[in-house]
């Protein structure tokens, strides 16, 4: 569930302060309130999560001084300013300053929950893209976004450590919805640019001449961005879709590569998403340029050949969904199990997310199962559990596992609960747990 927003109230009117209060927690905010800008200050960092609301005129630090202050601290915080009646010229020069709205007194209640509204929706958007950033740009947290214990998923993050450490260009290929731009992402952030800039650029997107000016420039005067080999300089720029560059865009892109010498100044990442059937990166861009691409190359696997994960990553993605819509996580049946295992995921991970998705929506409507999502998705999977291309174990075991996590995370670690749940005894549950390296630890608190 998003997190709430607070919003701080400063006014050196207690009546004021609490009208103002009132009203807010009415409409469903989390309100705090302070009788002056310095004792505000004490509690209202860089990352506030929530708004400010304040009067111009107070005693000791006015409102225009403790907007600049807080302006100074992060700018981004949206800060709505109570004026006097007619005060115009001092409402411009808050704006000017930083602030986001203002009001004028006496105000009208819901013009300040509209302003509310908009205010707490665009710190939200601030917040979470800032969380985004701190998360691709810190390696530990992003590898812990490539899930999974299967073989191909170890060799994976193997890869990624050793290859995000060495300073080569590197080519990333593999079918459409694989995660290809997530591997990138943790290349750089495992890697000794993490600190530095990360450009990514889709060269499917833009039009011949347009993305030739936001690779190579010029730039127009009036354009505040560099072209992203200048953006990118020192750091990663990640090209996706490579294979959408035209024969005049792939010699420039080449000359640059060559001017930069070896080892480059600035990494490159391509990241090719072919679709036509019999065609590579290595058949589309000239050669010369395919090798210093693909110096380095990582080749992400499709999601049917990663196993028992594919339980794993729908268990949580399924959890994050029914967290965000407010309802419970459906519960998966060893036939609806056995059906996940054996789809063939040709959207991979971008279609298990949907599914995951359209699995907690129908399941708080209380109607409909995942083996009828699978089967919209796939018209020629059959209806009945089979064996076909596995041993019935291997189909059992990754159900049992998925059944203990699932209840292990239910009940936060509880050894007694999940025994009496599936009805284990203690040994048989260790041995179990041992056997799919399941930790208690990980399911704590």
């Amino acid at each position: 569930m998003a997190q709430a927003m607070k919003i701080a109230i400063v006014d050196d009117e207690q009546d004021m302060r609490q009208s103002i209060s009132q009203w807010l927690a009415l409409s469903g905010y989390d309100t705090e309130t302070f009788a002056s800008a310095e004792d505000a200050l004490k509690t209202l960092g860089p990352d506030y999560p929530g708004i400010v609301i304040s009067d111009i005129k107070m005693p000791g630090m006015d409102g225009m001084q403790f907007l600049k202050k807080l302006m100074g601290s992060d700018s981004s915080l949206p800060v709505i300013m109570i004026t006097g009646h007619g005060d115009v010229p001092m409402a411009v020069e808050a704006m000017r300053v930083g602030a986001f709205d203002f009001l004028e007194k006496p105000f009208n209640p819901d013009r300040m929950s509209e302003l509310a509204k908009r205010a707490t929706g665009a710190r939200r958007l601030t917040l979470d893209t800032r969380a985004l950033r701190r998360e691709l740009s810190d390696g530990g947290q992003i590898m812990k976004k490539l899930i999974g214990t299967s073989p191909v998923m170890d060799r994976l993050r193997e890869d990624i450590l050793d290859l995000g450490q060495a300073d080569g260009h590197v080519l990333i290929d593999g079918e459409t919805g694989t995660g290809k731009t997530l591997v990138a992402h943790a290349l750089h952030a495992v890697g000794s640019r993490a600190g530095k800039k990360f450009v990514l650029v889709s060269c499917a997107a833009l039009e011949e001449e347009a993305l030739a000016k936001r690779l190579f420039g010029p730039m127009q005067p009036d354009d505040s961005m560099l072209p992203a080999v200048e953006e990118a300089r020192g750091g990663t720029l990640v090209l996706e879709d490579v294979e959408a560059l035209s024969e005049p865009l792939q010699a420039k892109l080449l000359s640059f590569i060559n001017e930069q010498g070896i080892p480059g100044e600035t990494r490159i990442i391509a990241i090719s998403n072919l679709q036509e059937a019999g065609k590579t990166s290595e058949d589309v861009l000239r050669a010369d340029l395919f090798y210093r691409l693909a110096a380095l190359r990582i080749t992400v696997p499709p999601l049917r050949q990663r196993g028992e994960d594919i339980l794993t990553l729908f268990t949580r993605l399924s959890e994050q969904f029914s967290e965000e819509y407010g309802c419970d996580a459906p519960q998966v049946t060893a036939q609806e199990a056995a059906q996940l295992l054996q789809a063939p995921w040709p959207g991979n991970v971008r279609q298990l997310i949907n599914v995951a998705e359209r699995a907690v929506l129908q399941s708080r409507r209380g109607s409909g199962t995942i083996a009828s999502l699978l089967m919209s998705d796939h018209e020629d999977m059959q209806p009945v559990m089979t064996t076909e291309g596995k041993p019935l174990k291997e189909y059992v075991e990754a159900f049992e596992r998925m059944l203990i996590d699932n209840t292990m995370r239910r009940h936060k670690g509880s050894i007694a609960s999940v025994m009496d749940e599936l009805c284990l005894p203690r040994r048989t549950l260790n041995e179990k747990m041992a056997k799919y390296g399941l930790q208690r630890s990980d399911y704590l608190g």
